[in-house]
């Protein structure tokens, strides 16, 4: 990143004029509780959910100019793919668009990795179709079980999915005499996870269906792979989070969604009240167990907490938590500290 060097000197000779004047400090920290002191210095390395990154992208960069002996990496290839490299040690905060599998806890207290779950934002999983597909406008989760649930292999067509959506009950069936191609999120990313478990896990339990979706469709974990994809094809479908929509809306359509409650499009709105029935919360996991050698990283993590944070979600193009829950998430992070 580019630094300016007469500002960091002038804020290096700054911070040794107040430690002069004040005869040192005793907490050894050298921050000032937001991580702007300019006196942090370290790696901090960031793996996880590709939907979380532009946020901690945004955190890290503004830390970065702002110390200039901190290098911040950040990456990622999905939030499963992060808790394996959080939960070996490899890294100190995991981005995550779910909350943290049972077999990830268990990996990483083998491991003997301690960690706390910050919520930092609210996202709404996005299901998406090119604008000229006109004319498919909205569909509840039976529709898009018999599009791209386990029972769906094969079917190359939408019109294809008739009879099983039809068995199921779903609203907007019949559906068109069109290729269906479908680009979604691997099994490596959050976004699968939590797309299964909000349209696909209850019925496919309730008709003894194996669990997940279809395998035959474009799985991709680059989220712009997957716009770019669906936004060359006419009759395409496929799910990402809200801010790569929002992002792309010129090349996008988002389908509405019924959950039960009448067809819901993804707005900053409704998926901060939870409306939008793919709603769902935005996570980081902060290693604790070794912030007493990584003060870099408590600077860090208080700068992420700080309006920068707060600045970096819209940014990035996702819903802030409401006052409550920020607090809440604060309060979190200061126990664990």
């Amino acid at each position: 990143m580019v630094v300016n060097k007469r500002a960091v000197w002038l804020m290096l000779l700054a911070f040794a004029l107040v430690v002069a004047a004040c005869g040192g400090d005793d907490e050894g920290d050298g921050g000032d509780g937001d991580g702007g002191s300019g006196g942090a210095s370290g790696t901090i390395e960031i793996s996880g959910s590709s939907t979380v990154e532009p946020i901690s992208a945004r955190v890290g960069a503004a830390f970065d100019a702002a110390n200039s002996g901190v290098a911040t990496s950040v990456e990622g290839p999905g939030t499963g793919d992060g808790f394996a490299r959080f939960c070996n040690g490899e890294t100190d905060i995991s981005n995550a668009s779910r909350e943290i599998k049972d077999s990830e806890i268990e990996s990483c207290e083998a491991n003997g990795v301690e960690y706390v779950e910050l919520q930092v934002a609210t996202d709404g999983i996005s299901v998406i179709t090119s604008p000229n597909n006109d004319v498919v406008a909205c569909l509840d989760f039976n529709d898009m079980y018999a599009l791209v649930g386990p029972e769906s292999e094969g079917f190359g067509n939408w019109s294809d999915a008739n009879g099983l959506a039809a068995e199921l009950g779903a609203s907007n069936a019949p559906y068109p005499d069109a290729a269906l191609d479908i680009t979604a999120p691997g099994e490596e990313s959050g976004t699968y996870d939590t797309f299964v478990e909000l349209v696909i896990e209850d019925i496919a339990e309730e008709r003894g269906a194996e669990e997940g979706t279809r395998v035959d469709y474009s799985a991709e974990a680059n989220d712009q792979v997957i716009v770019n994809n669906i936004s060359s094809n006419d009759t395409s479908f496929g799910w990402v989070g809200f801010a790569f929509f929002e992002e792309n809306q010129e090349s996008l359509k988002a389908i509405a969604v019924d959950g039960g409650d009448g067809c819901v499009v993804p707005t900053a709105e409704t998926i901060a009240s939870f409306e939008y029935p793919l709603s769902r919360p935005l996570f980081i996991y902060v290693r604790t167990d070794n912030l007493d050698s990584k003060p870099e990283l408590v600077d860090f993590v208080d700068f992420y907490l700080s309006d920068d944070g707060l600045t970096a979600v819209s940014e990035a193009g996702y819903v802030q938590l409401p006052t409550a829950d920020w607090d809440a998430t604060k309060a979190a992070w200061e126990a664990a500290k």
